[in-house]
């Protein structure tokens, strides 16, 4: 069992900028792709970020392209999200996810073995 831990969150103005940690506890943790999905209230999860075990695959919601960095230290067990120029749309709990034997990287959340308890961010305007 993979135990994640986001960590990072918090109120910040529009064009602001936050940094998302998501700790694992899985020795193994080289080996899996990770995610960042979000969701607003009323709103299904979306896909935010994603990258591959190795961190040379990765990929983007059209929506965070080019203000969003996803980045992962496999010695720390730690995968990150930069947030950039947020906006009030950005406004949503934020969840990593992991999935096991990631050489690509995955935007379905239905891919993702294990979830982290999310964290909470607010961009005012």
């Amino acid at each position: 069992q993979v135990q994640l831990v986001e960590s990072g969150g918090g109120l910040v103005q529009a064009g602001g900028s936050l940094r998302l940690a998501c700790a694992a506890s899985e020795r193994t943790f080289s080996s899996y792709a990770m995610g960042w999905f979000r969701q607003a209230p009323g709103k299904n999860r979306e896909f935010v970020a994603a990258i591959s075990w190795n961190g040379g695959n990765s990929g983007y919601a059209d929506s965070v392209k080019g203000r969003f960095t996803i980045s992962r230290d496999n010695a720390k067990n730690t995968v990150y999200l930069q947030m950039n120029s947020l906006k009030p749309e950005d406004t949503a709990v934020y969840y990593c996810a992991a999935r096991y034997s990631g050489s690509s990287y995955y935007t379905r959340p239905q891919l993702y073995d294990y979830w982290g308890q999310g964290t909470q961010v607010t961009v005012s305007s």
